[in-house]
Parts: structure tokens; sequence; C-alpha cells
């Protein structure tokens, strides 16, 4: 597995060579450098290497080089090229971005450079792993097989979130999907949490940073954070500084770790904002190209490792407009193993979807499962039917006033997002909704399981109503 090579910090450091002028343009946070005469000086830059921008005697800003052409290279500077002279010099480190990596990162704050942000003590000296490397190998993964459990219904319930498991959380500016991402983070059964926050207002970042400290799960977390106010070429190296230290956890370490990351459509304008400053020729919407490839180098990341932990990645992806086939969404959906779709305040059972959930359901939760979600579901989507011939004048069955009160039940005892239940409580309380509601003669499910699980007090007269 390429990128679980030992890391470059454990052997001897290339010496970082002499400085030099030879800066040609800057274009936005990407600089054009003439190398001609440092390849003179035995100096040959590599893809993704890191350079040290030097102005009037003094470090300017980290540099990765992103392009070479001839005797050209492309640098992307991270602190950006505000007040940065064409007289500057250039000095390549010799070595590639590199995450710390070590035991004391647990409830560390990192920036995008992968420092720590926090003011907690110094980790120059701990080791660090390269970033950015190859997937695993298909043979070195074993398939989908655990569940992991958030106490949220409407996902253990209805659409079950799998060990590494990739998937992401659609919706729109507004929703309260920080929110769902920190409670997921919180109750989520998994060993470690890696959160990756790309473009966040302050705020956001507050408020997961503050919900993990009053859960009293940042000792088991590490937060790897770029700002709306950080440099936009920093937001498209949090995902593989997350990545890179959650695989790590994952195979040295046999962790469980949950990759949480909000949110990724940021992290594509950032990869958008970036190409056209280098003149590259736009895509659909001025994305590049190369959209699906960079999203699938980071989403591949998630992996069962054989004879190891895991990486499950869950994200968030937001719709400019709600627009479903908007590029990023678009291209997410194809690499993906599903979504959850977030508006209106709810996970909507009808646009969400686990394509691993049949791995777990009725294998490691029980056998009743897999019926009562899919009863659950017909129902709700009948009574959803009822209610639009509710709001027509439509005359309406004693049957449907049933209906119109299950999908009114369902809303706020299963979709709301406050609502916190293990799974064995759930399925018992879709059991009691289903009997609140109809009789056991309305209910289509195996007789069998009914036997077993219908509530013994139920009443099971044929007109029933809510209390």
């Amino acid at each position: 597995m390429p990128s679980l090579t030992p890391a470059p910090a454990d052997r001897p450091a290339t010496p970082p060579a002499a400085a030099f002028q030879g800066i040609t343009a800057i274009i936005g946070d990407i600089i054009d450098v003439d190398v001609k005469a440092a390849r003179r000086l035995g100096i040959r830059p590599r893809n993704r290497e890191l350079a040290m921008i030097e102005q009037e005697g003094a470090s300017f800003s980290l540099a990765q080089v992103v392009r070479l052409d001839g005797d050209s290279v492309s640098l992307q500077v991270f602190a950006g090229t505000q007040g940065l002279s064409n007289r500057a010099q250039v000095r390549f480190l010799g070595e590639m971005m590199r995450a710390i990596y070590s035991d004391n990162i647990f409830g560390r704050i990192f920036d995008g450079t992968g420092r720590p942000i926090d003011l907690g003590p110094s980790l120059q000296d701990d080791p660090r792993v390269p970033i950015g490397g190859a997937t695993v190998n298909p043979m070195s993964r074993t398939l989908a097989a655990n569940m992991i459990r958030t106490d949220i219904p409407m996902i253990d319930v209805f659409n079950c979130l799998v060990e590494s498991q990739k998937i992401p959380i659609f919706s729109v500016a507004g929703e309260p999907y920080n929110a769902l991402l920190a409670r997921i983070g919180i109750q989520a059964d998994a060993d470690a949490v890696v959160f990756a926050g790309l473009g966040l207002i302050y705020d956001d970042f507050h408020t997961f940073r503050r919900a993990f400290e009053d859960a009293g799960v940042l000792s088991r977390t590490v937060m790897f954070v770029n700002l709306a106010s950080d440099p936009v070429v920093e937001r498209t190296m949090i995902p593989d500084l997350a990545l890179a230290v959650a695989e790590r956890m994952a195979v040295e370490e046999g962790r469980r770790v949950l990759v949480l990351m909000s949110d990724m459509t940021a992290f594509a304008d950032a990869l958008k904002e970036i190409g056209i400053a280098m003149e590259h020729i736009p895509s659909n919407r001025g994305y590049m190209g190369d959209l699906y490839s960079q999203l699938a180098r980071r989403y591949e990341k998630a992996c069962d490792f054989r004879g190891a932990g895991s990486v499950t990645i869950l994200s968030v992806t937001t719709m400019p407009g709600n627009d479903l086939t908007h590029p990023v969404p678009d291209n997410t959906g194809y690499i993906t193993e599903g979504q959850f779709y977030l508006h209106d305040g709810m996970l909507d059972p009808f646009g969400s979807l686990s394509r691993l959930k049949q791995h777990v359901i009725g294998k490691q939760t029980r056998e009743d499962h897999s019926q009562i979600m899919n009863t659950m579901i017909r129902y709700y989507a009948e009574g959803v039917e009822a209610e639009q011939k509710q709001a027509m004048a439509f005359e309406l069955s004693p049957f449907d006033h049933k209906l119109l009160a299950f999908a009114t039940a369902f809303r706020s005892r299963f979709m709301q997002l406050e609502v916190r239940q293990p799974l064995e409580e759930a399925l018992d309380a879709c059991w009691a909704l289903l009997a609140e509601c109809f009789s056991p003669d309305e209910v289509v499910i195996k007789q069998s399981l009914k036997d077993t699980y219908w509530p013994d007090h139920a009443d099971t007269r044929p007109q029933q109503k809510l209390a």
C-alpha cells in the first residue's frame, strides 16, 4: 500500500536548497517560477514538493509545487500572495507536505498546513506522515460488514451507516447540517473522530469545538480547520491531512475511525479558483475537468483494512439552489455509496439512501429490522399521499385518516433531528406507533414478527387514535 510507507520524518531530511530569485508571474495565490538558474545549481523540483517563500530576509509563506512545465514551475502559496514581490526568493525544501501523527494529536486543532492553532504544547518534534498517498489496493480491503451506531433513528433504523462507507449529507445553505454532523461525531460508536472543516465561518467552527468539548469526546477527536478567512489554498490540503491521520490510526492502531468533512462544495470551489488562476480550461459551470478524480481521490480513502481498523467518511455537500445536478453533488453521487438528504430541518427518508445497509440489517441487528423499516416507510409514503389528497379537498377514507395521524407522529418521533434513541428502542418505538395507528390485521408484516414484537398492551380495536 503506497500510502502507508514509513514516514519521511523517521529518515534523514534532505538539506534545503539554496534560495534564488525567479518569480515571473503572480496570479491569485499561484506564482510561476523560472528554475533555469536553479537547475544549474542542481535543484530539481518535484510535483507536490514544498518550498519556502522568503522576502526581505524573512520567511513569507510555505508553498507547494502544483505544476511542472519545462523550466517553469507553478507553486500555490499557502498564505496568499498579498504583499508578495516578484523579487522574493524561493527555497525548495526537498520534502512533501506531512501531517503530525502521534498520541499527542488527540484533542488538538490544526490548520491547513498541519500546524497546531489551539495554543497548546508544541508538537514540533513529533513524528509526521506523508499525505495524499495512493488509495488502498482492493485486495487489502475487506467487505463492509459492521454497523456504526449513531443513535439517530433516521440513520440507524432506515439507512444504516456502515464501517468503511463513504456517504455525503446533501443539503442547502441554512440547514442545520453542521449541528447534525457534530451530533453524529459525538454519538457515533467509533474509536476516533477526525474532523475536517473547510471554509467554515468562525461561529460554525466554535460550535463544533464547543459541542465536542461539552460532550467530553474531544479526547478522541482530532480537528483540521480552514476558516472562511483563511487562505483558499490551505482549504485544498485539509482533506488530505485529515485522511492521512485517519488512515494511520486505522492501520497502525486498529482503530475504527470516523472522518467528518464539511463542506466538500467549499473544497471544490477552492479547486476551481486555483484552476482558473492556473489558466486551466474549465468544464461544467467553471469547475475543472478533473473534479470527479479530485473528489474520488479523497472519498476512496474509506476502507475496512484487512486485519486492522477502518476509515469511514461522512461529509457535507451543499447544493447551490438545491440543485442536485450541480457538478459537486452530481459527481459525488457517482462516487459515494448513498446519501443522506437533509431539508426542512429533517432527514428525508425518500431522498436518503444507504447502499451498504443490507450488509448489516438482520445480520448485526434484530430480525425484524428489515420488515419494520420497509413497513414504516411505506405507510409514511401513503400518509404523505393522504396529506396531498386532503390539501386538494378530496374525500378521505377512514384508513386515510389513520395514515394522516401516522405521518404526523412519524415526523415528530423519528424525523426530528433532536430525537436520540438506541437502535433497539427505536425499533420498539416503530412497533408502538404502528399499534397506535393501525390494528394488527391492517399491518402487512410477517405474522411471526407481529406475534413476537407487537406490543401486548396495544389497543387492537378497528378504530384507533393517537393519544
